[in-house]
């Protein structure tokens, strides 16, 4: 690359010499030389010529001097290097030159030996800083890449953490949606024809009766066999068998219904819902996991619900947050359970606090799941909403559920999602609602 050079005097001359003492250099070492007669043309040449490597400028000119032109050179930021000239008498000024950032200087009259010294001493340290700004540049490039690439990768692992979460979702809601249906259709069966199997034993026993009253007393045969099947018991217990029989397809039906209410597969996106309702949904689901085991008693659920309206939600999302931390407190109390002693286990019951406010202002209700485990430390804590962090072992956890919980809460609407938890008090989780969804809220989903 050429070396570009500005000469900056009022010396009509002086182009006219340096052009003649440097023109080999012009020639061979591809010295490429410009001129000025004032601070203010000097500035244009470098606007023209930003690339330029060098100013050599003379202090006292008309217009705008040296030292102004280096006042203003300082505040460009480009890697170029100035040398004064002026007399051997103006050494003051020459000082200031220097104070003012001048690389070197020479005096007047000019001695061109010493003059191309100067400028190829001056060359190298440009090129040396040059250098390092390049030097510079690549590494705030090599710095901005490195973060696009940590950000792609944040943005992937979100949008993996996502489609798995969709993919989750459906899977889960058209299996909750499809055993509730299959459950359903056999106890509509039974419960269909409950009334009139009830309604053909009244028929049947009142039939009994009157042969009882038409062959009294019976004969020893049939007194034998009515004896044999406890005709008396058998009659009595009828009823209440099918009285159970009514009571436990009516259990079905909630169980379904409550699976439907879960899955909400036919409900629209967006739906005013009763918050206590998707909780005790939640719960039925996880009911098994409750109970008791070999390894534990069971697990108690304190409930100390408020009187809250319907919310606006995403219903099924809002479920799959409530399932995604008790899920994990569940899993965080049976693992706080097996370093306990079986009288530690006796004295204190594991237990779930599930707690609902509505807030002063009437426009948030929060819903709290607490659990009297073992705690976090202040490290898991920090990084529980991570995607795909986990302290379960290999195989047990995906490290999804409280990014995804996260995501639902947060983002999709606009509400907020904190934990507390301290090593030996268990740990707390608060999710934080608006019951009314604003028309921003919704479109940003």
């Amino acid at each position: 690359m050429p070396i570009k050079i500005l000469f900056v005097d009022d010396e009509l001359d002086l182009e006219f010499l340096i052009c003649q003492k440097f023109k080999k250099n012009i020639r061979t070492a591809g010295w490429q030389l410009f001129f000025a007669h004032n601070g203010v043309e000097a500035l244009e040449k470098l606007k023209e010529h930003p690339d330029l490597d060098m100013v050599v400028t003379d202090l006292n000119m008309p217009e705008m001097d040296g030292l102004t032109l280096l006042s203003r050179l300082n505040q460009i930021d480009i890697p170029l290097k100035t040398i004064v000239i002026s007399a051997y008498g103006d050494m003051k000024n020459i000082r200031n030159a220097m104070n003012f950032g001048a690389f070197d200087f020479l005096t007047k009259p000019i001695d061109f030996l010493d003059l191309e010294i100067t400028i190829n001493k001056t060359l190298r340290d440009v090129q040396q800083l040059k250098e390092n700004q390049r030097l510079r540049q690549s590494e705030a490039r090599a710095r901005e890449q490195a973060q696009d690439l940590q950000q792609s990768l944040q943005e992937l692992k979100k949008t993996q953490a996502q489609l798995i979460q969709t993919a989750k979702m459906s899977s889960l809601g058209q299996l909750v949606a499809g055993i509730a249906h299959e459950i359903n259709n056999p106890a509509n069966f039974i419960s269909g024809n409950i009334s009139h199997v009830s309604d053909y034993i009244q028929n049947l026993l009142h039939l009994l009766h009157l042969y009882q009253q038409q062959y009294t007393p019976p004969s020893s045969e049939l007194q034998t066999e009515i004896e044999a099947i406890d005709l008396e018991f058998m009659i009595a217990d009828l009823s209440q068998i099918l009285a159970s029989m009514k009571c436990g397809v009516d259990r079905i039906h909630k169980i379904v219904l409550s699976l439907r209410n879960f899955s909400r597969l036919d409900e629209a996106n967006i739906k005013s819902v009763d918050i206590h309702e998707g909780i005790e949904n939640s719960l039925l689901i996880l009911n098994n996991r409750l109970q008791t085991t070999t390894a534990r008693p069971e697990i108690q659920v304190i409930e100390e619900y408020s009187n809250l309206p319907l919310v606006e939600c995403y219903a099924g999302e809002l479920n799959q947050v409530f399932i995604n931390i008790l899920s994990n407190a569940i899993d965080a109390l049976n693992e706080y359970n097996k370093q306990r002693s079986l009288d530690d286990i006796f004295a204190r019951q594991l237990a779930l606090t599930i707690r609902t406010v509505l807030l002063e202002e009437n426009s948030r209700v929060v819903i709290q799941i607490g659990d009297n485990g073992r705690g976090m430390t202040a490290d898991v804590k920090d990084r529980i909403y991570e995607p795909f962090f986990t302290t379960k072992p290999v195989g047990q956890g995906t490290g999804l559920g409280l990014y995804i919980s996260y995501q639902i809460i947060v983002e999709k609407h606009g509400g907020a999602l904190k934990c507390v938890s301290e090593m030996g008090e268990g740990a707390e989780f608060s999710i934080e609602i608006p019951i009314r969804q604003t028309k921003a809220e919704l479109d940003l989903s």
